[in-house]
C-alpha cells in the first residue's frame, strides 16, 4: 500500500480545467491543463486526473486529500439552468423576491431590467403561520394548507423547494414543521431551509440566498456525486472536499446541501494563491489579479488579511452594475468583476465603440484562433496578433493557435472601425488592460485603500499577459508572478483549511445585550461548526474558532465586522468591542457618530482545521531543466502599433535561474501561461521562482 503523500486539486474554469498534484514528501509540483467539457465539465476533471497520474507514474491510491473548486453554481445560475423550483413563504410574503429592496442599480436608466427571481410567480406561494421578530409564534403554522400546497407542488413537477418564513432565524419551529411536511408528501425533492441556508436578517436576501440554494442544488449533488464516483473509480479512496467561497473547505455533504457557499469556488483559491505569494516576497498589501478564460477578478488584501464579505451578487442583468445581480447573504472572500477573460469576444457597442464581452467564447467553440469553430475575435486571438503568444506552445503545446482563423476573426471590427487587424487587435488589448484598471482603482477608492502601495500577484492563464499593462494604468511598481500562475486557483486550493463559517443575526443594542442569550448563540454555532469540521477529518484539538460581529450605529443601514476576542462574554469584553467598532468606523469613514448608540446586528463564527505550511523556496515544479538565462529565440512582438513589431527576446521560464535579470521588453513563456514583460520593467527571479516585475 503506497503512502498517503500527494495532495489533489482541480479548478474548472469557463475555458481550462486546471489540476495542480503536490508531494508533501518531496515539495514536487505537477501540473495539468485541460479544456473544460461541456455540457458536463466533470468529464474534463476525470480525464484530465487520469492523464496527469499516468504522465507522472503516480499511484492513485497515494492521494491523501482532493480538493475541488467549481463554476457550476455561478453558470446555473448565470444560464438559468437549475431545478425547477418552488418557494413556500408566510402568507402574504411570497413576492419579497419581485419587490427586492425597491431600489434601482442605475436610477437614470430609463430602461432598467431587473434579475427575474430563479422561480416564477406561480411556483412561490404563501401559507398561514407567522412568527414574531423576538422567536415568539404569532400564528401556528396551518400543516393542512401546506400538505394540500404539496399536492399541487407535485402536479407542477417541482423537484426543489425553497422554504423561506418570516423570522425563521430567530425560531426555526415552523421551518422544520414545513420540511417535514415536504419530505414526507415529495420524497424525491430536494428541500432547502433559510434558517440554515441563511440565518440572517434582511428578508428579501435570505429569500433570494434560500431560492437559488434550492435552484442549485439538484444539479450540484449530481455533479459532486459524479466526480466522487468517477474518483473512486479511478483508484483514488481519499476524502474529496470542496472550496468554498469564503477560503475555506468543507466535506462533500456540507457542500451539496448548502452549494450556494460554492458560487465563488474557483477565486477563492486565486485570491489565497495572492495573499501567499505576497507573504513570501514580504509584501502584505496585496492585488490579487486574476485572469483567466472567461473573466478576471480584483481581490486586495487589508493589513496583510483578506476581506470576507456576507452579501455578494451573482448572475448579474449588467456585468458591472453593482445591485443588478441576484443577492446572496453567503460568506465570500470580497472580490470584483473588473474585466474580460481571454475568450471575452470583441465588438462595436450601440454607440459604435469598441467594447470586450460580457459574451466569451469559452472552450467550446472557443477563440477563434482554438480552430474549434469560433468565429469572433477575442482577447486571445488579440494578443496572439500581436505577438504576446506563442501558437505552437500555448497550454504547453496541448493546443496549436491559429493565427490566420484569428487575423480572420478581426478583420470585420478592423474594417468597422477603418484600421488594420494588427491595430485592431493592439486596442481591444489595451482596452481590456484600461477596463480593468479603471474597476481596480474604484474598487479601492470605495474602501479607502491606495493602490499605487500595493504589490500586484498575478494567476490565471491571461493574468501575466496583462498584468504589467494594468499595473502600469494604476501605478503599480511591482508585479509578481508566481510559479504555476496559469493554475493558481488550483494551487490556493491547497493552502485552504477545512472550515465552515456560520452567522445568527441577533439585533441588540450594546447597551442592552442579553449576555446568556448571547453565549447560547455563540455555543450553538461553535457547536454546530466543530460537527462539521471534525466530520471533514480535522482532530478537535487542532480546530480554530474565530468570532466576529457586523456592527452598525442605530438606523443606519449597513454594518462594519468587528472581531470578537476569544473567551467568555462579559460586560468588559462588550466594551472593549464597542471601542473597535469605533476605531475601525473611523479608519473606514474618517468621523464618529458621537451620542448615538450602537447596535449589533449579526454575529459570526468560524470553526476552522490547520492550513497547510509550505515554503515557497522549496517548491519544485515539473522537470529539472538546465539554467542557462539565455533566450529560447525571438519573435515581433507589437508595443506600439505606429512603429510596427519588434524583435524581442523570448524566455522559457524553465531554464531561467534566481540570477536572471533583464529589461523589458520581453516574453518570458511557460507551460500554463505567457509573461510579457513591457518596455521600462525590468524583471528577475528571486529565490521562491517568482517573477518579480519593477518598473524603471
Amino acid at each position: 500500500m503506497p503512502t498517503k503523500s500527494h495532495l489533489l486539486a482541480v479548478d474548472i474554469g469557463g475555458t481550462f480545467t486546471d489540476i495542480v498534484l503536490y508531494n508533501l514528501e518531496t515539495n514536487h509540483i505537477a501540473v495539468g491543463k485541460v479544456l473544460t467539457t461541456y455540457p458536463d465539465p466533470s468529464q474534463a476533471v476525470l480525464s484530465g486526473v487520469s492523464q496527469l497520474l499516468n504522465d507522472h507514474n503516480i499511484d492513485p491510491a497515494s492521494i491523501r486529500q482532493a480538493i475541488h473548486g467549481t463554476t457550476l453554481v455561478t453558470n446555473t445560475l448565470i444560464e438559468r439552468k437549475g431545478a425547477r423550483t418552488a418557494l413556500i413563504a408566510t402568507e402574504g410574503f411570497r413576492d419579497a423576491l419581485e419587490i427586492g429592496n425597491e431600489g434601482r442599480y442605475d436610477i437614470y436608466d430609463l430602461g432598467l431590467v431587473k434579475p427575474q427571481p430563479l422561480t416564477e410567480r406561480r411556483l412561490r406561494f404563501g401559507v398561514p403561520e407567522r412568527m414574531t421578530a423576538g422567536g415568539e409564534v404569532l400564528r401556528p403554522l396551518d400543516a393542512k394548507a401546506v400538505t394540500e400546497l404539496c399536492k399541487r407542488l407535485n402536479a407542477e413537477g417541482v423537484e426543489s423547494v425553497a422554504v423561506c418564513l418570516l423570522h425563521a432565524f430567530t425560531n426555526p419551529r415552523h421551518e422544520l414543521d414545513v420540511y417535514e411536511i415536504v419530505r414526507d408528501e415529495m420524497p424525491d425533492a430536494s428541500i432547502s431551509l433559510s434558517h440554515q441556508v441563511s440565518p440572517a436578517m434582511r428578508e428579501y436576501q435570505r429569500a433570494s440566498t434560500t431560492v437559488a440554494n434550492a435552484y442549485v442544488q439538484p444539479v450540484t449533488s449530481n455533479y459532486l456525486e459524479r466526480i466522487r464516483a468517477g474518483l473512486s473509480e479511478a483508484g483514488l479512496d481519499a476524502p474529496l472536499n470542496v472550496m468554498l467561497s469564503s477560503g475555506g473547505t468543507t466535506d462533500i455533504e456540507t457542500a451539496t446541501r448548502l452549494p450556494i457557499r460554492l458560487v465563488e469556488s474557483g477565486p477563492s483559491g486565486g485570491a489565497l494563491t495572492g495573499v501567499f505569494w505576497g507573504r513570501q516576497n514580504g509584501f502584505k498589501d496585496i492585488f490579487a489579479f486574476d485572469m483567466g478564460g472567461t473573466t478576471a477578478k480584483a481581490i486586495l488584501t487589508h493589513n496583510g488579511e483578506l476581506s470576507v464579505i456576507s452579501v455578494s451578487e451573482a448572475a448579474h442583468v449588467h456585468r458591472f452594475k453593482r445591485g443588478s445581480g441576484l443577492p446572496l447573504l453567503v460568506p465570500t472572500i470580497e472580490m470584483i468583476e473588473i474585466g474580460a477573460g481571454g475568450g471575452s469576444v470583441a465588438h462595436l457597442n450601440n454607440l459604435g465603440l469598441p467594447a470586450v464581452g460580457p459574451e466569451s467564447a469559452g472552450s467550446s467553440p472557443g477563440p477563434a484562433c482554438y480552430a474549434r469553430g469560433g468565429l469572433d475575435p477575442t482577447v486571445t486571438d488579440a494578443d496572439l496578433l500581436i505577438g504576446y503568444l506563442n501558437a505552437d506552445y500555448f497550454a504547453n503545446g496541448s493546443i496549436r493557435l491559429d493565427a490566420s482563423a484569428a487575423e480572420k476573426s478581426f478583420e470585420g471590427l478592423a474594417k468597422e472601425l477603418d484600421i488594420s487587424t494588427t491595430k485592431a487587435a493592439w486596442g481591444i488589448h489595451q482596452l481590456v488592460n484600461e477596463n480593468m484598471a479603471a474597476a481596480a482603482r474604484v474598487h479601492a477608492a470605495e474602501r479607502g485603500l491606495d493602490i499605487q502601495k500595493y504589490a500586484m500577484v498575478t494567476t490565471g492563464g491571461a493574468g501575466p499577459v496583462h498584468a504589467c499593462g494594468v499595473a502600469e494604468r494604476l501605478n503599480v511598481r511591482t508585479v509578481i508572478v508566481p510559479p504555476i500562475a496559469g493554475v493558481g486557483s488550483s494551487f490556493g486550493f491547497l493552502l485552504a483549511p477545512i472550515s465552515f463559517d456560520f452567522t445568527r443575526s441577533y439585533l441588540t443594542r450594546m447597551d442592552d445585550v442579553d449576555i446568556a442569550r448571547l453565549t447560547r448563540i455563540l455555543g450553538d454555532l461553535e457547536r454546530e461548526g466543530r460537527g462539521i469540521v471534525t466530520k471533514a477529518g480535522v482532530p478537535g484539538e487542532q480546530i480554530r474558532v474565530t468570532r466576529s460581529v457586523d456592527m452598525r450605529y442605530l438606523r443606519q443601514g449597513y454594518e462594519i465586522r468587528v472581531p470578537l476576542e476569544e473567551g467568555e462574554i462579559s460586560a468588559e469584553s462588550l466594551r472593549r468591542l464597542e471601542k473597535r467598532f469605533e476605531e475601525e468606523y473611523f479608519r473606514f469613514y474618517g468621523l464618529l457618530c458621537e451620542g448615538v448608540p450602537i447596535q449589533a446586528v449579526n454575529w459570526r463564527v468560524v470553526v476552522s482545521g490547520p492550513t497547510l505550511e509550505i515554503e515557497g523556496k522549496a517548491l519544485t515544479v515539473g522537470e529539472e531543466s538546465k539554467k542557462t538565462n539565455q533566450p529560447h529565440g525571438s519573435r515581433s512582438v507589437v508595443f506600439d502599433p505606429d512603429r510596427g513589431g519588434a524583435q524581442t527576446p523570448v524566455y522559457r521560464r524553465e531554464s531561467l535561474s534566481s540570477s536572471f535579470e533583464a529589461k523589458g521588453p520581453a516574453i518570458i513563456e511557460e507551460a500554463e501561461s505567457t509573461t510579457v514583460v513591457l518596455p521600462n520593467w525590468w524583471a528577475r527571479v528571486d529565490e521562491n521562482g517568482c517573477l518579480v516585475l519593477n518598473k524603471a
